[in-house]
C-alpha cells in the first residue's frame, strides 16, 4: 500500500483566512496529476511569507518611524513660527511626525511614498498651540500636500487679516475658523478649489461681502456654517446644488431677499438656520421636501404671509423657531401633524385666530411660545395632555375663558407658565400666573371676566379674589377694600 501522506499543521493569522480559501479552491481545481499536498503547502507557505513581508513593510511605514520630506518640514515650521510663540518648534520637535512625542494639535499620516505627512493642525484652543497677537492667516497651510483638517479658534483677534487661498489643496476636507474678530474681507471665490471639502465653518468672524456663487460648486460639502459675520446680499439659487448638505447655518448676518425655492433640493438637510437676517417673502413651498429636517430657525427676519400648506410633511422636525416675523396670518393646524416637535416658538409674529386644537397632539412638545400675537378664543382643553411641556407662554394675546389647565399641570410648570396680558382669561385656582381669578356665579359655576370694550389696561389691573364667601367674589377695588375693612372692624367689635 502506498504510504499515507503526512499531515502538516500551519498556524496562520486570521487576516490570511480569505487567501487560504482562495488557494484551496485553486488547488482543488487543478488536475490530479499536478496537485499534491506538497504543492498546497508551498502555495500556503509562499503566501504566508508574502503576508509577513508586507506587514513588516507597513510597520516600517507608520508615522512613528516615518520621516517627513525636508520641504514639508520647513513649511510646517514656518507656519508654526508665524502662528504661535509657545515654544521653539524647531528645537523642541526636530521631527514632528517622528517617534518622539509631537505636540497636541498635530496629526500625521503615512502617504503612498512611505513618508509621514501632516494631516491635521489645530490652533488656539488649549491644549493646542495658542496664537500670538500678531498672527495672520497662514495661507501656506494649504501647501502641505496631505493636509486634511485645519482649525483656528480665537487666533486672529488683534491684527486684521484676510482669508487668502493662494494654493489649491485637493486633500483638504475640513476647514474651521471660529471666533476670529480680526478675520476680515470677503470669502475668497478660490475656496472652490478645495474639491474634497466636506466641512466649512467660518463662524463668528468679521467676514463681509456677498456669498460667492463658486462656493456652491463644492458638492462634497456636508456642513456649511457662515453664521455671525457681516455677509450681505441674497442667498444664491445655487444653494440647491449642495445636495449632500446635512447642516446649513447662515444666521446672524445681513442677508436680504427671499429664501430661494431651490432650498427644497437639499433632501439630506437636518439643520437649517437663517435666523437674524433681513430676509423677506414667504417660506417657499419646496421646504415640504426636506423630509430629514430636524431643526429650522427663521426668527428675527422680515418674512410675511402664510406658512406653506405642506409644513405638516416635515415629520422629522423637532425644533421650529419663527419668532419676530410680521407674518400676520392664522396659525395653520397642520403644525399639529409634526408629532416629533419639541420646541415651537412663534412669538411676536402677528398670528391671529384661535390656537388650533390639533396642537394638543404634539405629545413631545417641551416648549411652546406664542406670546405677543393676536390670538383669540379659548386655550385648547387638550393642553393638559402635553405631559412633556415645561415652558408655556401665551401672554399678551386676546385669549378668553376659563383656563382649562388642571392643578398638576400648573404646579409642574410653575414660573415657566405665563398667561398674562389676556384680560379675558381667568383661573379657577388660587394661583395667579399673571391671570385674574374667576368669579363664582349664583349656581356655583365659574365666570370669566368680561372683556373691556375700551382700554383694557383697567381690566388688566383688576385682581379677582376667589373664596366660598360671595363677599370676596368681587374686584379688589378701593370701595371693596373699604367695605372689607369696615366688615372686619365691625366683626372685631362684636366678637
Amino acid at each position: 500500500m502506498p504510504a499515507a501522506d503526512k499531515v502538516i499543521l500551519i498556524t496562520l493569522p486570521s487576516s490570511f483566512f480569505p487567501l487560504f480559501i482562495l488557494l484551496s479552491k485553486f488547488y482543488t481545481a487543478m488536475p490530479s496529476s499536478l496537485s499534491s499536498p506538497s504543492l498546497l503547502f508551498i502555495l500556503l507557505f509562499s503566501a504566508s511569507a508574502l503576508h509577513v513581508h508586507e506587514a513588516a513593510l507597513d510597520k516600517n511605514r507608520t508615522p512613528e518611524k516615518g520621516r517627513m520630506s525636508p520641504a514639508e518640514a520647513e513649511a510646517l515650521f514656518g507656519i508654526m513660527e508665524s502662528m504661535s510663540s509657545d515654544q521653539n518648534w524647531r528645537s523642541s520637535y526636530p521631527n514632528p511626525c517622528g517617534p518622539s512625542p509631537s505636540w497636541t494639535g498635530i496629526e500625521c499620516k503615512v502617504g503612498p511614498d512611505g513618508l509621514a505627512h501632516v494631516s491635521r493642525l489645530d490652533f488656539g484652543c488649549p491644549p493646542n498651540p495658542t496664537c500670538r497677537p500678531t498672527a495672520t492667516f497662514p495661507h501656506r497651510i494649504f501647501s502641505l500636500p496631505f493636509i486634511q483638517s485645519a482649525f483656528f479658534f480665537e487666533c486672529f483677534t488683534h491684527t486684521r487679516t484676510p482669508l487668502t487661498v493662494a494654493t489649491n489643496s485637493s486633500s483638504l476636507r475640513q476647514l474651521s475658523l471660529r471666533s476670529n474678530p480680526a478675520l476680515i474681507g470677503p470669502i475668497p471665490p478660490e475656496i472652490s478649489s478645495f474639491r474634497s471639502l466636506e466641512v466649512l465653518t467660518l463662524s463668528q468672524n468679521s467676514l463681509s461681502g456677498v456669498i460667492p456663487q463658486q462656493l456652491f460648486t463644492l458638492t462634497s460639502l456636508v456642513h456649511l456654517d457662515l453664521s455671525y459675520n457681516k455677509l450681505s446680499g441674497s442667498i444664491p439659487d445655487q444653494v440647491g446644488s449642495l445636495r449632500s448638505l446635512v447642516g446649513l447655518d447662515l444666521s446672524y448676518n445681513s442677508l436680504s431677499g427671499i429664501i430661494p425655492n431651490t432650498i427644497g433640493e437639499l433632501g439630506s438637510l437636518q439643520k437649517l438656520d437663517f435666523s437674524s437676517n433681513s430676509l423677506t417673502g414667504i417660506i417657499p413651498g419646496s421646504v415640504d421636501r426636506l423630509g430629514s429636517l430636524v431643526f429650522m430657525a427663521l426668527s428675527n427676519n422680515h418674512m410675511t404671509g402664510e406658512l406653506p400648506p405642506g409644513i405638516g410633511e416635515l415629520q422629522s422636525l423637532q425644533y421650529f423657531i419663527m419668532e419676530n416675523n410680521p407674518m400676520h396670518t392664522s396659525l395653520p393646524s397642520e403644525i399639529g401633524l409634526l408629532t416629533k416637535l419639541q420646541e415651537l416658538r412663534l412669538a411676536n409674529c402677528g398670528f391671529s385666530g384661535e390656537i388650533p386644537a390639533r396642537f394638543s397632539q404634539l405629545a413631545n412638545l417641551t416648549t411652546l411660545s406664542l406670546q405677543n400675537n393676536r390670538l383669540t378664543g379659548e386655550i385648547p382643553t387638550g393642553f393638559n395632555q402635553l405631559s412633556h411641556i415645561y415652558h408655556l407662554n401665551l401672554s399678551w394675546n386676546q385669549l378668553s375663558g376659563v383656563v382649562p389647565l388642571d392643578t398638576s399641570f400648573l404646579r409642574r410648570l410653575g414660573q415657566n407658565l405665563d398667561l398674562s396680558g389676556n384680560p379675558g382669561l381667568c383661573l379657577s385656582t388660587g394661583e395667579a400666573y399673571g391671570v385674574v381669578l374667576c368669579r363664582t356665579g349664583k349656581n356655583g359655576t365659574l365666570i370669566a371676566p368680561l372683556k373691556s370694550s375700551g382700554d383694557s389696561s383697567a381690566a388688566d389691573e383688576q385682581l379677582y379674589l376667589y373664596s366660598p364667601l360671595s363677599l370676596f367674589s368681587t374686584p379688589l377695588t378701593l370701595p371693596s377694600i373699604l367695605a372689607f375693612l369696615n366688615f372686619s372692624i365691625i366683626s372685631g367689635i362684636f366678637s
